[in-house]
C-alpha cells in the first residue's frame, strides 16, 4: 500500500518518472487519473453520518468529554484532580444525554482500537529502509487550537492553574466543567488591547509536547514527529514553533516576540547544520508562515532584506492551508455555530447549550482575534455573488454565492435578500461590538490587489501580510512551496439563516435554521468541496492558479500541488492511513511520506497530483492576469 501511494506523486527511482496510479474516488470509487475531471454531485447522504474527530474549535462537549473515555479507570481522574473529590467519569456521563454518551463512547473505543493496532513508526522505516536520512532541519509550525495554552498568572483567580493547560488537556475540561466563568475569562482576551486581560497569564506550551496530542488519546502532530523520529531527527535538527494561537498576529510579536524567535531560530539552525531549513505548517500555521515571510524581510518587522528567505528556507510545506480562510469562520463568529452543532440531535444540542450556549461561543471567538484571520478572503471574486461562484456544479439549485440566505416566512430581524460572502461580512462588521470591528481590521485585510504595483505597495502594509491576494511569494527563486491538502469530504459552504426563537434570552440577531432539511441543505448548511473543514477554493485557489501569476510570485518559486483523496476506513474514527480530513490526515501515510522525503533532500522527486477541479474553478474565480 505505501509504495503504491508513493508511486502516485513521485517516480520509483529510475530515470523515466512513471504515471500516478489510479486513485479512488470517495463519491464513486471509479478511477481517477491527473488530468481527469471529478464530477462533484451535492446530495444528503442517505446513510448515517460517520461520527469523526468531534471536536469543536471551541472545544465542544465532544472534544472535552472524549479524553474520559481514553481512561482505562477512574483512578486517572482521582490522580489528575484530587480537588474533584468523588467526581468519576460515570457520574460525569450521567448528567450528559444518552445519546451524545453513546456517540462518544463509539467515536472512542474506536479510537483506542486503531491507537493500539497502528504501527506508527512504518512510514519512518520504510523511507529509511531506501537509504534516506535526515538532511534539512525541520521546523513545525501547528494549526488553530492545537497548541496547547497553560497558564503562568499568579493571581488569586489563577493559582490553582498554574502551570496547567487550559486547553488541551484534562485541567480543560475540569475548569469548563467545575469553574466554566473563570475559564473564559483566562480564554478570552482584553477587547481593547487584544492581549491578556488584567491578572490573566496564558502562554502557549512549548516543545513537542505543545503539539503531539490535544487531549490524551487524540493525537496531531505526533503521527509525524514518530516517523520524522525514525529518520534521524531530534530535538537537536528540530523544532516545533508553537504560537498562542488566540492572538492577531501583529500581537504574536508584540507579546511573545514570536516572530524574532522563530528569526533566531532558523538562523541558528541554518549556521549549525550548514543546510537551509525545511518550514512545515498545518491549517492556520500557512498563514502564519506565510505572514512570517513578510515580517522577516521588511524594515517593519525583522529586516532581514528581500534575500533572506533565499538564503535560510529550502522549502515550505503548506498542509491543508487554509490560504484562504474558510467560510465556516463567518458562522461560528457570526453566531458560535457551525455544521457540527447544527447536525446535533437535539438532546446533544441540550447538552452543549448548558455548557456554552451560542451566544457564549460566539462571544468567546470574537475574543480570540486570531480566530479572525482564518474570514474568507477574496470576496466575491473568489467566493461567488447571486448570479453564480467558481465552484458552482451544473444543475444546482441555488449558487454557492448565495452565501447566507434566508426564508420569506422567517423576517422577524432577519435581512429581507441574501448575502454574498462580502455582504455576510459587511453584515458582521455592522452588528458585531465596534471593538472587534476595530481588532479584526486593523490586523488583517481581505481583499485583492490586481496589479503589480498594488502588490509591491501592500509590502509596506503589515496589514495586508495575511492575504495572498494582495501580497506576493518572498523573492526567492529557489524557494520550493508544496501544498499537500484533502480533497473530497463534503465541507460546509454556505447557509440558510433565520431569527431566534421566540422568546430566547439572546443577543443574537440570527441563528442557523437547523429544521431546514431541504435538497442540498441539511440543517441550514449547505455543502461544498474541502477537507471537512477548508473549502477547496481556500486550500486549491493560489497553489493551483494564484501562485503561477506574476504579480503574486514574481521570483518564479516553484510550486508542486498534491491532492490527497478522502478514502477513510469505514469503521475507524479517525479516518485510517488514507484519510484527508483536516486534522486527520496529519495521520495519513502518503503524507508523511512525501514530508520524509523533502526533510532527507529528495523533494524534487514529487510530482504534481490534482484530481479535483481546482483548476477549473480556479479558472472562473474573476482574478485575471495583468495586461
Amino acid at each position: 500500500m505505501a509504495s503504491t501511494l508513493r508511486r502516485r506523486v513521485f517516480g520509483n527511482g529510475n530515470d523515466t518518472p512513471t504515471e500516478p496510479s489510479p486513485a479512488q474516488t470517495p463519491r464513486n470509487q471509479s478511477p481517477v487519473r491527473p488530468g481527469e475531471k471529478v464530477k462533484v454531485v451535492h446530495k444528503r447522504k442517505e446513510t448515517r453520518k460517520r461520527k469523526t474527530t468531534g471536536i469543536f474549535f471551541l472545544g465542544s462537549l465532544f472534544g472535552i468529554i472524549a479524553a474520559g473515555f481514553f481512561a482505562k479507570s477512574n483512578d486517572l481522574i482521582g490522580f489528575e484532580f484530587p480537588e474533584l473529590g468523588d467526581l468519576s467519569m460515570d457520574n460525569l456521563f450521567e448528567i450528559l444525554p444518552a445519546g451524545f454518551v453513546k456517540d462518544m463512547r463509539e467515536l472512542v473505543n474506536g479510537e483506542r482500537d486503531f491507537l493500539e493496532s497502528y504501527d506508527a513508526f512504518s512510514v519512518g522505516l520504510k523511507v529509511r529502509s531506501e537509504g534516506l536520512s535526515s538532511h534539512h532541519p525541520m521546523v513545525l509550525i501547528p494549526g488553530v487550537i492545537s497548541t496547547g495554552l497553560e497558564s503562568w498568572g499568579t493571581s488569586n483567580e489563577s493559582l490553582p492553574y498554574f502551570r496547567k493547560r487550559l486547553w488541551g488537556s484534562w485541567s480543560m475540561m475540569r475548569a469548563l466543567v467545575m469553574d466554566k466563568e473563570n475559564w473564559k475569562r483566562h480564554i478570552m482576551l482584553d477587547h481593547t488591547t487584544g492581549l491578556d486581560p488584567p491578572g490573566i497569564k496564558l502562554r502557549a506550551a512549548q516543545g513537542f509536547d505543545a503539539t503531539d496530542f490535544f487531549i490524551t488519546g487524540y493525537w496531531i502532530w505526533n503521527k509525524i514527529i514518530e516517523n520524522l523520529a525514525s529518520l534521524g531527527y531530534d530535538p537537536t535538527n528540530s523544532f516545533t514553533a508553537a504560537y498562542d494561537w488566540r492572538l492577531a498576529y501583529p500581537n504574536l510579536e508584540k507579546r511573545d516576540q514570536y516572530f524574532s524567535r522563530l528569526k533566531a531560530h532558523i538562523e541558528m539552525a541554518v549556521k549549525l547544520d550548514n543546510k537551509k531549513v525545511v518550514l512545515t505548517s498545518h491549517s492556520m500555521g500557512s498563514q502564519v508562515v506565510f505572514y512570517f515571510f513578510h515580517w522577516v524581510a521588511s524594515e517593519q518587522g525583522g529586516g532581514g532584506g528581500d534575500d533572506w528567505v533565499e538564503r535560510h528556507v529550502d522549502s515550505w510545506i503548506n498542509v491543508s492551508g487554509c490560504m484562504l480562510g474558510a467560510v465556516k469562520d463567518v458562522a461560528a463568529i457570526l453566531s458560535g455555530e457551525m455544521r457540527d452543532t447544527a447536525q446535533l440531535n437535539a438532546f446533544a444540542v441540550y447538552g452543549l447549550e448548558k455548557f456554552l450556549s451560542k451566544e457564549e461561543r460566539a462571544e468567546i471567538f470574537r475574543a480570540m482575534p486570531g480566530m479572525s484571520s482564518m474570514l474568507p478572503m477574496g470576496g466575491n471574486a473568489i467566493w461567488g455573488d447571486l448570479d453564480g461562484a467558481p465552484d458552482d456544479q451544473p444543475g444546482q439549485a441555488v449558487s454557492f454565492g448565495s452565501f447566507l440566505n434566508f426564508r420569506t416566512t422567517q423576517n422577524w430581524t432577519i435581512p429581507k435578500t441574501n448575502f454574498t460572502v462580502d455582504d455576510a461580512m459587511q453584515y458582521l462588521y455592522d452588528t458585531t461590538d465596534d471593538w472587534y470591528r476595530d481588532s479584526v481590521k486593523r490586523s488583517y485585510s481581505q481583499g485583492v490587489a490586481h496589479t503589480m504595483k498594488e502588490v509591491t505597495a501592500n509590502e509596506l502594509d503589515p496589514r495586508k501580510w495575511i492575504n495572498p491576494l494582495e501580497t506576493r511569494l518572498p523573492l526567492a527563486p529557489s524557494l520550493k512551496v508544496y501544498c499537500f491538502y484533502g480533497v473530497g469530504k463534503p465541507t460546509e459552504r454556505a447557509y440558510y439563516y433565520r431569527s431566534p426563537e421566540l422568546g430566547a434570552l439572546t443577543n443574537l440577531n440570527m441563528t442557523i435554521d437547523t429544521a431546514l432539511i431541504q435538497g442540498d441543505v441539511d440543517h441550514g448548511v449547505v455543502m461544498g468541496e474541502g477537507d471537512g473543514t477548508v473549502n477547496l477554493m481556500s486550500t486549491g485557489y493560489m497553489c493551483n492558479k494564484g501562485w503561477n501569476m506574476k504579480r503574486y510570485n514574481p521570483a518564479g518559486a516553484k510550486v508542486t500541488v498534491v491532492e490527497m483523496p478522502h478514502e477513510p476506513e469505514r469503521f475507524n474514527p479517525r479516518g485510517g492511513p488514507n484519510t484527508a480530513d483536516h486534522v486527520d490526515i496529519l495521520g495519513r501515510s502518503n503524507l508523511n511520506e512525501l514530508i520524509l522525503r523533502i526533510a532527507a533532500g529528495k523533494g524534487g522527486e514529487i510530482q504534481d497530483y490534482v484530481v479535483s477541479n481546482i483548476r477549473e474553478y480556479a479558472e472562473r474565480a474573476k482574478i485575471y492576469e495583468e495586461e
